[in-house]
């Protein structure tokens, strides 16, 4: 049995103030051009469709153009409810969209919903999983609470009727680590806080394959079965080495697996730009065919520049960041303001200086620092009067 793997694409998010949605769309439609070629019997999505609970009225759109494209081919349709959505809205209409080849787990039960699919090698039992915290099994299966994920998860796996003899996929949202291995992690995730959420990969280990969603690159833990999709879209700057991708993945009789990575094109790149303003805009760096990919600017100019993000932009459309790395950022002065900030210590004053130079690269002149002790003091005294 062929099916495809995806996740995490949280529809209707914006990264630095720039909407994903055209990014999404255009993940979309290589998803089908995908469904269309490889014929996969089911297509899974392992969690966080959308970016929020409530999504937007365009995010939903996006999704509902994905799933009327996707009623038209031969392949069913799996999905779990993530961290990101809302269980009650994702399940909304589950029941009567089962006969469209849509299922849809979005709240948790006790006993999980379950898909089966033949093929030449006999039945394939899907099972869905939505994200759950051990709170959230408060009463069920006999216990009052459970002590970590790991003892949460095994609670409910046991409690479910699963015959390892035949052929089992689960999809799951939630954090799997495999001991000795350090997961690929990405900013645009909710980090798991020191590993306390991790949920023992040894777990699912007797699973033919475990679809998961959560984290953001595109990786395996410990098990070449056991594997994350990875958001089909770059959403941080720490993702801009990833290849966004869709797992292929192939069940033959039991104990017989393949998995390849279909790539994901962006309509723009996410990347680094790193040097002096001047040579960053010049003609032959700046006016190319990627000058509209998503930029982080990190410039090297050791001058006041007035305006600098407006100068990228001027060559970079799309810059989203903008940074300073010189001798005064890198000053000894710098560091014990940032160390200052973190334990709450900064006067107003400090505060504006620092901003000043995340904003500028340099520090203020006596000029500008006298002009600014007096903003300051004067706001002081209107606030005594």
């Amino acid at each position: 049995m062929k099916f495809l793997h995806m996740s995490d694409l949280h529809i209707g998010k914006s990264v630095n103030g720039f909407s994903m949605l055209d990014e999404q769309r255009n993940f979309f439609a290589q998803a089908i051009g995908y469904i269309r070629s490889e014929k996969p019997k089911a297509v899974i999505i392992a969690g966080d469709i959308y970016d929020r609970a409530v999504p937007s009225v365009e995010a939903v759109k996006a999704f509902d153009d994905f799933l009327t494209e996707l009623a038209g081919q031969e392949a069913i349709l799996l999905l779990v409810a993530g961290n990101h959505d809302s269980p009650e809205r994702i399940s909304y209409a589950n029941r009567l969209l089962l006969d469209q080849g849509l299922y849809i787990s979005g709240s948790f039960k006790p006993t999980l919903e379950r898909a089966v699919i033949a093929d030449e090698h006999g039945p394939v039992s899907i099972w869905m999983l939505p994200f759950f915290k051990p709170t959230t099994l408060k009463g069920m299966y006999g216990a009052k609470e459970h002590s970590s994920y790991s003892d949460a998860l095994r609670a409910v796996l046991n409690a479910q009727d699963i015959d390892y003899e035949g052929r089992n996929v689960l999809i799951s949202h939630q954090f799997y680590a495999k001991a000795g291995i350090e997961p690929v992690l990405s900013d645009s995730e909710i980090n798991p806080v020191g590993g306390i959420d991790a949920i023992d990969a040894e777990i699912v280990r007797k699973f033919d394959y475990v679809a998961l969603g959560h984290l953001h690159g595109s990786q395996s833990v410990g098990y070449d079965h056991i594997r994350y999709a990875g958001s089909p879209v770059k959403y941080s700057f720490s993702e801009i080495k990833q290849e966004k991708s869709i797992i292929c993945a192939e069940l033959g009789k039991k104990g017989d697996l393949s998995v390849k990575r279909l790539p994901i094109s962006p309509i723009h790149d996410m990347r680094e730009i790193r040097g002096k303003l001047s040579d960053l805009i010049s003609a032959d760096s700046a006016y190319s065919d990627s000058n509209e990919d998503y930029i982080k600017a990190v410039l090297t100019d050791e001058e006041e520049i007035i305006d600098p993000m407006g100068k990228i932009r001027s060559a970079y459309p799309n810059a989203m960041s903008l940074s300073f790395d010189n001798y005064r950022s890198n000053s000894a002065h710098a560091i014990s303001l940032y160390s200052e900030a973190e334990s709450g210590r900064l006067s107003y004053f400090d505060m504006f200086m620092q901003l000043f130079l995340e904003t500028n690269g340099s520090v203020m002149s006596e000029e500008q620092a006298a002009i600014a002790i007096e903003c300051l003091n004067a706001e002081q005294r209107e606030e005594m009067a």
